[in-house]
């Protein structure tokens, strides 16, 4: 086997070690979304159906009285189900709330760096 040979099965074997590569980061992103979905989902299990809907619409930056007209409920149902997410999420506003939800997307490592 001449020096050729050599160089070319090398090239192989690594052309096949970097396929294997890609095919296990394509794994692994799955895998990451498949998790914050599940996470997603515990968090917002906390909530009843109706505090998820009045939640959901928070997250998406819609005030008291814009979620109430959009879920077509009364002033004070729409507040009473805030204050029943801030006391089930431990939280003292529905902005920190949300902070709370988006974070379940960060990178553990950046949540250690905005912590410390």
């Amino acid at each position: 086997m001449d020096q050729t040979e050599k160089l070319l099965m090398g090239i192989e074997n690594i052309l096949s070690v970097a396929s294997d590569l890609v095919d296990e980061v394509a794994r692994l992103k799955s895998v990451e979304e498949e998790c914050k979905i599940l996470k997603e989902k515990v968090f917002m299990n906390q909530l009843s159906q109706a505090e998820q809907e009045v939640f959901a619409l928070a997250i998406d930056g819609h005030s008291i009285s814009e979620i109430q007209d959009i879920l077509h409920k009364e002033e004070c149902t729409i507040k009473n189900q805030r204050k029943n997410i801030l006391k089930k999420l431990n939280t003292p506003s529905m902005t920190e709330a949300v902070q709370q939800f988006q974070n379940l997307h960060q990178e553990p490592s950046k949540k250690l760096i905005r912590t410390s």
